[in-house]
């Protein structure tokens, strides 16, 4: 006698489907849950008085690490508490500004006067420092992960350095090119971002305020046409989500938001982000649905009893 059975692809298409509906329903509840557990999260939380922050790094979990211009030291915050503690001691001479997380753990951190420096984010331990450039007559200012390389701006040079990630080895200089225009004693390259594509660097030059693409094989840099905006002036720290790009413009207190063309030769202004807590915000970066800013108070007197704050606000 035969039996009739289910056509076993029938059958396994009935019982996927029935999966996938019970997986979305699941995300879904879970992706509720997250942005609701964040919703309660602190927007605004201190840092100690003095401390001269400029760059801000965000990994996976809910922390973040800021740098210190006073003395090199970095800063770990809990997002969920708004409490923190100093993670890395600072030092006499050294100076913290852009940094980078990577999924290892592995802070990048820019050290202004000409150096750049590897510290675990578990331990707050220096793991190798590189030295870019020269001490003086150089601002290595901000950093990017991409590939198999941090890759560093320097403010008063038109150069950009490749860093080997998760390992020591030789450090590639990039000198830019092609549209690229250095203003002498101004800061120029600035904020740094990957390519959507993966293929090239995004660069911000503060002074006159441009977007420029740069080729990571020739390092030549081809302007970006703005359109809905005349400049980026003031522009401090780059983060980009997708095909969207922000622009930190820190003494015009506001995050100018543009969409990138594909083959990122347009930026097209499609919003502003403003907030009264802004003091001259620098570099962001994004947890959930926030991005979180340090207020470097440029306009403020800096001293061992200035107040800094970091704040987050929704995108």
């Amino acid at each position: 006698m035969t039996r009739n059975h289910p056509h076993p692809s029938r059958r396994a298409a009935l019982l996927g489907g029935a999966a996938l509906t019970a997986l979305a329903v699941t995300t879904g509840t879970a992706s509720a849950n997250a942005s609701t557990a964040q919703a309660s999260w602190p927007t605004e939380f201190p840092l100690p008085n003095g401390w001269l922050p400029e760059g801000i790094a965000i990994g996976s979990r809910p922390y973040a690490y800021m740098g210190s211009r006073a003395n090199g030291a970095i800063y770990r915050t809990d997002l969920r508490t708004g409490e923190g503690k100093v993670l890395s001691e600072g030092a006499t001479g050294l100076v913290s500004v852009g940094l980078k997380l990577d999924h290892d753990g592995l802070l990048y951190v820019a050290g202004s006067t000409g150096a750049a420096r590897v510290v675990d984010s578990r331990t707050g331990e220096i793991l190798t420092t590189y030295q870019l450039a020269p001490a003086t007559g150089h601002f290595i200012n901000d950093v990017t992960l991409l590939g198999d390389r941090a890759w560093f701006t320097d403010s008063l040079d038109a150069v950009l350095y490749g860093v080997p990630r998760g390992r020591t080895g030789e450090v590639t200089a990039l000198p830019l090119t092609g549209d690229w225009v250095q203003t002498p004693g101004v800061n120029n390259a600035n904020g740094i971002v990957g390519t959507p594509d993966g293929h090239g660097l995004i660069v911000v030059s503060s002074t006159p305020g441009k977007l420029y693409r740069v080729s990571l094989r020739t390092g030549a840099a081809t302007e970006i046409v703005l359109s809905g905006a005349s400049d980026v002036v003031n522009g401090d720290g780059l983060f980009r989500i997708g095909r969207t790009l922000y622009v930190v413009q820190n003494r015009l207190n506001r995050i100018s938001v543009f969409d990138l063309d594909a083959q990122v030769t347009t930026a097209t202004l499609r919003s502003t982000i403003t907030d009264p807590r802004f003091d001259v915000p620098t570099t962001a970066a994004r947890f959930g649905n926030r991005l979180y800013l340090v207020n470097a108070r440029f306009t403020s007197p800096q001293t061992p009893d200035t107040t800094f704050t970091a704040v987050a606000v929704p995108i």
